[in-house]
């Protein structure tokens, strides 16, 4: 299909001017006009870009792009290194960061939700990337950590605050400081990808459960669902491509 129609679909579908971002949302480096090879990731790092170099790939979409907020402007180093790549093989670059957390269906945040077994609670703000659920029935605190443990591959860092769950909230990737904000909510644990030294403390002293998943590891299926629905959707082929990181 034409890049530009995929592209002007990715942006609607994902409500892209509807985020205030750290980084910009849709085509970051242009290469094929014409795309139908795709290779989605998590981040564009290097080894990405070569695995879809060798599927021959015209279009890499991922969750962590580049010209983050704040980094430096240059184009050097391994910022060169990675576009220099993507140019030279005609390869489009395309992200999403937010409006790919927080998407209802294809999201972040519900796609962890559908693999944990949490019923999602329907949200009055599309932008909101803090999502809210409960286990029914309620389950032990133990039990969450090696649900977690067992579905993404991954042993969560863990701190016990209480004996069982019912009510809970989470942030796919670096969201650890919502925890304040999903105890106001009088939420029984919050689940994110990253921890802060402050953030077990908070735990303690709020009350609330809470779970490091790791960021890479809660964050491989929204990308991979949103591939996924390009397939089903546009007769794309998608290859979704996991670079492991433990972080």
């Amino acid at each position: 299909m034409d890049r530009k129609t995929l592209i002007r679909y990715l942006d609607d579908f994902l409500v892209v001017d509807q985020f205030r971002d750290y980084c910009p949302n849709g085509l970051q480096v242009e290469g094929s006009p014409v795309v139908q090879n795709v290779v989605t990731g998590v981040t564009a790092s290097a080894a990405l870009i070569d695995k879809a170099i060798a599927l021959k790939a015209d279009t890499l979409l991922v969750h962590h792009g580049y010209f983050w907020k704040g980094e430096s402007p240059e184009i050097v180093g391994i910022k060169a290194n990675r576009i220099r790549k993507l140019i030279q093989n005609n390869i489009n670059l395309v992200a999403y960061h937010l409006p790919l957390d927080a998407h209802p269906v294809v999201g972040n945040n519900a796609q962890l939700a559908k693999l944990l077994g949490i019923a999602q609670a329907e949200s009055s703000d599309p932008t909101s990337v803090l999502a809210t659920g409960a286990f029914s029935p309620p389950i032990k605190s133990v039990e969450l950590a090696e649900r977690l443990s067992q579905t993404l591959n991954r042993a969560p860092l863990h701190s016990a605050v209480v004996d069982e769950i019912k009510s809970v909230a989470w942030c796919t990737g670096g969201g650890q400081d919502f925890i304040e904000q999903a105890a106001d909510l009088g939420c029984d644990a919050f689940i994110s990808g990253e921890v802060s030294e402050r953030t077990v403390l908070l735990s303690r002293e709020l009350g609330i459960d809470f779970f490091a998943a790791g960021h890479h590891a809660t964050e491989r299926y929204g990308i991979k669902a949103l591939g996924e629905h390009l397939n089903e959707k546009f007769g794309l082929d998608v290859s979704f491509v996991d670079i492991d990181n433990p972080a």
